[in-house]
């Protein structure tokens, strides 16, 4: 079942000097229930505004973006704000908790917008996801007490108390330490499972990315199909050639070799190959500077 549908999503911007900027073009995305996708693109890729449109925080200039099958265009803005705080759940990179709230009082604060028995239950339930994510013994605790990997799992708690039919990541892992974030991301993508619930992570990390079942890159504002086998074994040829260097050998173009996010996420390693020729395939010899 569709849960979310993208289709030919545009974003653009005028710019003062009246010419257009296009910042998204042509998104085509499909996410079904308990699906689980990750987006992986550089800064300045456009992530940010994909996921405003996603969450429902903005609108495309062109194209339609339907949730459980209604155009969310057609909704007023009222109706838009009811169905963001019932049905979607945000995680962000900076958890944005409120200081001086104890971690029951920061997963509390969804449910003062709820109904009925959720709304009478909001301690307990806020209690029962805090002991889910691990922190049953840390309720008490505000932020200032709390470690950057306690923080996140109580943002993740406030971003499903409420039983979310979509989840928004946003870099969730971008301010941790590899450890914390991959404990943080196991949890996050555990706990979705769970509930069921499709969970969108947009990232730049190919490991926070490789836990999804499907996976995209976004370059330029275009929105393509990733191939993360090609991206890591591409990553593993640097690693090896920066371990070379490291103990002294040389690489073979001589050259120094670094290791960025950067150059992971970029379009050449995630590019998803639509040709899969031999050298003697004539497409092949042109993609790599070859002539016949």
């Amino acid at each position: 079942m569709t849960l979310l549908q993208l289709a030919g999503v545009a974003r653009s911007v005028q710019l003062p000097d009246g010419d257009n900027l296009d910042i998204l073009t042509g998104i085509d995305l499909e996410v079904s229930v308990g699906d689980h996708v990750s987006i992986v693109g550089r800064s300045g890729s456009g992530k940010t505004t994909l996921l405003n449109i996603l969450g429902m925080l903005d609108e495309p200039t062109a194209g339609t973006v339907s949730f459980e099958g209604r155009d969310v265009r057609g909704l007023s803005g009222r109706a838009r704000d009811l169905a963001r705080g019932r049905d979607i759940g945000f995680v962000f990179q900076q958890f944005t908790l409120l200081p001086g709230r104890t971690a029951l009082e920061q997963v509390v604060m969804p449910l003062m917008y709820a109904d009925g028995r959720m709304f009478w239950r909001r301690r307990e339930l806020a209690a029962e996801m805090l002991e889910r994510v691990g922190l049953g013994g840390r309720l008490e605790s505000k932020p200032e007490k709390l470690s950057g990997g306690e923080q996140q799992r109580v943002a993740i708690a406030r971003a499903l108390v409420r039983k979310p039919r979509l989840i928004l990541a946003d870099e969730p892992t971008g301010a941790l330490d590899i450890d914390t974030g991959a404990s943080v991301m196991g949890l996050l993508d555990q706990v979705a499972t769970e509930s069921g619930a499709a969970l969108i992570t947009i990232t730049h990390d190919l490991h926070v990315a490789a836990r999804a079942r499907r996976h995209y890159r976004l370059d330029g504002g275009v929105l393509r199909p990733a191939d993360l086998e090609l991206a890591f074994a591409a990553s593993t040829l640097v690693v090896d050639a920066k371990a070379e260097a490291a103990l002294g050998l040389t690489t073979p173009a001589g050259a120094e070799v670094a290791v960025t996010r950067e150059v992971l996420a970029s379009p050449e390693v995630l590019a998803a190959p639509e040709v899969s020729g031999s050298r003697d395939d004539p497409a092949a010899r042109e993609m790599s500077g070859e002539e016949g």
